[in-house]
């Protein structure tokens, strides 16, 4: 396998980039190679790719984007003007990809950022190489989704939409969510490895929570019952796509991923044994050089050029 296989979590230098009148915050690392860029899933932030950025930049340039309304990216109220939609996001990575890294990319997501990557593949195909996948989000909450439940189980969730969509009860409920306490427990369902559960991790996920803007992003996005599904992006999607899965990520079962691999694009699905949803984070030394060999052997000299 390429390059070594894993390094200690370190802060990079923060970069800003302004998108749409709104600064973006990211992370970039390595001179040459291959581009990366890494997507962060509902809730984190470039920071969650901090064990495999200096790996990765070995042999790749490797970037980490915040997402609009999430990590220390601007965090504009909804629909005032940004929607928080895969749409926007999809967007957001096809400009970053032609502003900043000034050439065609090989995206890597985690969650609902694999679910921005298919869209920003969708949107611009020719400036996507590759899309890597890791616990894609599987949107359960999708009003198409919910349509499959049995119907005692699918008035549950609109009702507490509605709840959120309260101002004063919206943001009490993230108030309580938006605790160290609370996001150490959260993770630990997430993660396998309860050692990589650090202090470090939790705060870097509470640290863009508790900024001005961060209550109104949330509730936005949980009450976000439309929008596409991996299932819907998928078909028309031309690069080719590698999906990783933890096969112990309690929040997006294995068991239903594994339908994602009968699409034409996807060329391998593997599983990782003993991991939970943020396989990048619990478990580096075994991601990065998958990661590395994956987009060394797509890479192709020719397809680097500027889309014209």
């Amino acid at each position: 396998m390429t390059g070594t296989t894993s390094a200690p979590s370190s802060i990079l230098p923060r970069q800003t980039w302004n998108w749409q009148g709104f600064p973006i915050c990211y992370q970039q690392a390595g001179q040459t190679g291959a581009p990366i860029l890494c997507i962060h899933g509902f809730g984190a932030s470039s920071n969650h790719w901090l064990k495999n950025l200096p790996v990765l930049a070995q042999t790749n340039r490797v970037y980490a984007i915040d997402l609009i309304g999430f990590g220390l990216s601007a965090k504009p109220a909804p629909n005032d003007p940004i929607a928080y939609t895969f749409e926007t996001w999809g967007e957001q990575i096809i400009d970053f990809c032609r502003e900043v890294v000034g050439e065609p990319v090989f995206l890597v997501g985690n969650s609902i950022g694999c679910i921005a990557a298919l869209q920003a593949a969708a949107m611009a195909p020719e400036w996507v190489q590759g899309i890597a996948m890791l616990n894609c989000s599987l949107r359960l909450l999708h009003d198409r989704k919910r349509m499959a439940l049995p119907w005692y189980r699918r008035s549950t969730t609109p009702l507490l939409q509605q709840l959120l969509g309260y101002p004063p009860f919206g943001r009490f409920f993230f108030s309580r969510i938006a605790r160290p306490q609370v996001i150490r427990k959260l993770l630990g369902q997430a993660y396998r490895r309860a050692e990589a559960v650090t202090e470090e991790l939790v705060n870097y996920l509470l640290e863009p929570a508790l900024q001005t803007g961060a209550a109104d992003v949330f509730l936005a996005f949980v009450r976000y019952s439309q929008g596409p599904l991996a299932e819907d992006l998928l078909p028309e999607i031309t690069c080719p796509v590698l999906i990783l899965w933890g096969a112990d990520d309690p929040w997006e079962p294995v068991e239903l991923g594994r339908e994602l691999a009968e699409f034409p694009a996807v060329e391998d699905f593997i599983v990782l044994e003993g991991l939970g949803h943020c396989p990048q984070d619990e478990a580096p030394e075994l991601v990065n050089p998958i990661l590395q060999d994956w987009v060394a052997r797509h890479w192709e000299t020719k397809s680097a050029t500027v889309p014209q």
